[in-house]
């Protein structure tokens, strides 16, 4: 299918619209609750391009509209943030609260649109960038039980492997997607996940397939950093802690030219000695570091039209990127000790790029983004495979640029309803395409103590090569329409398209005599084609107005694809994986209470996934397969709570219980196959919850100088880390503190995580290698402002 067949069916999702042809504006004065006004207030229709800076006397117009209603957002330092539908024509006088006595308005982007949160019919945890700040949240897998039924870790790669409401990430094609700045981060590869600069994160719960694709089957993490506007403003940030912590982050946003240009950067360096040490050399074993960028070029062209490029990198160095123990028992009894003798660095180059080009009009608007994502990653030296002092196993993979250099390229085209929400429709649609290139090279070397393994021969290095392909189309639209004032029915429904091709180039031995190297099997070329419908249903009933009750249906969809199954000649060389489905049911009830001091939201979910795509590892290649291997429920409920009270007190309570079994499941075992029907979901506590308590006292009015005090509390249940669910993690809890000083212009905090130095499993391999979390971690943060 062409690209205009494409862009022209992805027209027929929208409905018909009116063109106005008059122009006019939402005008009014922004004050707080003793009528003062509030000058510098950032007011934003949502959905356009129209964002104003309230004058000295607190008024503002945003002109050029058609006449309707429109959601305007509102925030000011110090006050919580407001949302609201304005009339155009009208003259407006918008009061806000400080915001120690009411909890803000929160604006979500969940389905692809600015909304907000409590009127849309999608479990989403939603943390601002003053939420970001006070959980101190560095890295993505730190929301963990902040958003109920999400688990993250890694085993020291600093590749996140996230579960949510029983949905896990089994391979390379995550289960829950990640976006940036709107932009898919296609692979654990290409994914960055420092978090700094940040606006607002943003995690939808269940599969969201209609709007976001193919690797949305738990869900979608959706990071918006912050952007440039016209005001010039900026922060500098250094922090200090145990293990040799240094966090440096600076950034400026500022315009250019006035209404036209603006450019924003924000840079960090991040460093750690490492938590763990390597016995062999009696050092530390994971010492790390990274330069991570951000940077925005914006162009308003015309009241309609705007351009932006984004471009962002890291650039990481890991001593020690796969700090593992085999067993669990060895892991306990020698806390963060390894005892590796082949040591290496990992080098870890991300590259992100995007351009994006929207249109705001009358009838519809328009966006199209362009990304490009590639990641260069290799040890420099041979890595330790067997995780111990013997002379047993290596892994090698620096063989240059060519090899271990993944890439993507991504294009959306989306068009939606205009800002104003006067008509009953509301519509997202839109065309999705990809590539991607995998070219892979890697030799396992077996060492002259490798026998243990069964190998017959030993001092020699089995060498796989490989390339990888995937491109893909998918068509989406979804539609809103207001039945009448308290019933709104959406339907939405995606087709993706996905070609998979894996080309192996021979896995050959190579004795170091030197022998002649000599093929184990020839070149093998595959491909493989799939496509799947997702389509989702909701119904939201107003029931009053701070209170929606809601019900929903979504299928998820992860596609298939070729794997290789290693070495093996009498073997089949390549195995075809099938597409993962799965049909979710949800039903929910949203609520804002005492003149918006608490809101409360609970969910209740039932998922039923076929086809499961489990991962096998395949010795002595030292490789993961993906396969399909059985069927999965999983069932929950979760409660989110936030509320503000007494004076400068704020809590938030988040809950969320998972049953994730298979209720069919068979692999290998021991040279059989084993049924293990009724096993628990791996990465997948049965509790997530987490407690958090602030008070915030006001020193002075002026600079808006505060004393903070913040205390958490986490809980996790058990969870299991393999398939045969022999590696598991009992319950634990978690205590993080924070307390300082903050001002408009400066703040001073010192923080404390994992204050009971809970010794607990973050990420293990089914294979027992076992890697534990953090340890108690403490420091200081300062941090300048302008």
């Amino acid at each position: 299918m062409s690209a205009k067949r494409l862009l022209l069916a992805t027209l027929l999702f929208s409905p018909v619209f009116v063109i106005a042809q008059d122009n006019a504006s939402v005008s009014g004065k922004i004050v707080n609750k003793q009528q003062k006004p509030l000058a510098g207030a950032v007011i934003t229709v949502l959905n356009s391009n129209g964002a104003i800076i309230a004058d000295a006397a607190g008024n503002f117009s945003i002109g050029k509209l058609a006449r309707g209603v429109y959601v305007v957002h509102v925030k000011s330092l110090g006050y919580a943030e407001k949302t609201i539908e304005l009339q155009t024509g009208g003259d407006n006088t918008i009061i806000l609260e400080e915001q120690v006595n009411q909890l803000s308005d929160v604006v979500v982007s969940a389905e692809k649109r600015e909304q907000f949160l409590q009127k849309i019919p999608v479990s989403v945890t939603s943390l601002s960038a003053k939420e970001v700040t006070d959980y101190r949240l560095w890295n993505a897998k730190d929301i963990s039980g902040i958003a109920p039924n999400l688990y993250s870790g890694n085993p020291g790669d600093n590749r996140n492997v996230t579960s949510l409401r029983g949905i896990a990430t089994t391979s390379y094609d995550p289960a829950v997607a990640t976006y940036i700045d709107g932009v898919n981060q296609f692979s654990l590869d290409t994914y960055i996940g420092n978090l700094f600069d940040v606006e607002r994160i943003e995690v939808l719960r269940g599969p969201q397939g209609t709007l976001y694709g193919r690797t949305a089957m738990g869900g979608v993490i959706n990071i918006i950093t912050k952007q440039p506007t016209n005001a010039t403003e900026g922060f500098a940030e250094l922090s200090f802690g145990n293990y040799g912590r240094q966090r440096y982050s600076a950034g400026i946003k500022t315009p250019i030219v006035k209404n036209k240009l603006f450019f924003g950067a924000a840079l960090m360096y991040d460093k750690l000695d490492g938590y763990y040490t390597n016995e062999s050399y009696n050092n530390h074993y994971d010492k790390q570091h990274a330069t991570t960028g951000n940077y925005y070029l914006k162009w308003i062209a015309s009241d309609n039209w705007n351009v932006s490029l984004n471009v962002k990198h890291q650039l990481a160095r890991n001593n020690g990127p796969f700090p593992l123990v085999f067993g669990v028992e060895d892991a306990f009894a020698s806390p963060y000790q390894v005892n590796q003798n082949a040591v290496s660095e990992m080098v870890d180059n991300v590259f992100n790029s995007a351009l994006s080009v929207k249109y705001t009009g009358r009838a519809f608007n328009f966006t199209s983004q362009t990304a490009y994502q590639s990641n260069y990653r290799y040890y420099t030296d041979p890595l330790d495979g067997d995780f111990s002092p013997i002379d047993g196993i290596t892994v090698i993979n620096n063989y240059g640029k060519p090899w271990n250099n993944v890439k993507a390229w991504t294009q959306e085209f989306r068009f939606s309803s205009p800002a104003s929400v006067s008509s009953p429709w509301q519509w997202t649609a839109g065309a999705y395409f990809f590539i991607n290139d995998a070219p892979n090279k890697q030799a396992t070397h077996f060492g002259k103590d490798a026998g243990y393994l069964g190998v017959p021969d030993t001092d020699f290095s089995q060498i796989v090569t490989s390339k990888a392909n995937k491109n893909g189309a998918a068509l989406f639209g979804q539609a809103t329409y207001a039945i009448n004032k308290k019933l709104e029915l959406t339907a939405g429904i995606r087709f993706d398209y996905e070609h998979s091709k894996l080309n192996v180039l021979g896995q050959y031995q190579k004795d170091p005599n030197p022998e002649p190297i000599f093929d184990t099997r020839p070149d093998t070329t595959g491909t493989a084609s799939f496509n799947a419908f997702s389509p989702k249903l909701n119904l939201l009933y107003h029931a009053s107005a701070n209170s929606n009750l809601y019900a929903s249906y979504s299928r998820g969809y992860r596609p298939g694809g070729l794997t290789q199954l290693g070495s093996d000649p009498s073997q089949p060389p390549l195995y075809k994986f099938d597409p993962e489905n799965s049909n979710s049911f949800e039903v929910g009830i949203k609520n804002t209470l005492f003149n918006n001091k608490l809101r409360l939201n609970i969910a209740a979910f039932f998922t039923n996934v076929v086809n499961a795509q489990v991962p096998t590892l395949v010795l002595p290649d030292a490789i993961t397969i993906t396969k399909n291997a059985g069927k999965l429920q999983s069932k929950g409920a979760e409660l989110e709570l936030a509320t503000t009270f007494g004076k400068g007190f704020e809590l938030s309570y988040n809950f969320g219980y998972t049953d994730a079994k298979y209720t069919s499941l068979k692999l290998p075992s021991d040279g059989e196959e084993v049924n293990f029907n009724g096993n628990k979901q791996v990465f997948t506590p049965n509790i997530t919850s987490s407690l958090a308590l602030q008070y915030s006292h006001r020193i002075a009015q002026k600079q808006n100088l505060q004393f903070v005090v913040r205390g958490e509390w986490f809980y996790f249940g058990k969870q299991y880390f393999d398939l045969a669910n022999q590696i598991a993690q009992s319950p634990y809890d978690l205590f993080n503190t924070r307390v300082g000083f903050s001002s408009k212009h400066a703040d001073l905090f010192f923080w404390m995580r994992n204050i009971g130095d809970v010794k607990y499993i973050g990420y293990a391999y089914d294979f027992g290698g076992v890697h534990l979390a953090e340890p108690q971690t403490l420091g200081v943060t300062l941090t300048a402002k302008f």
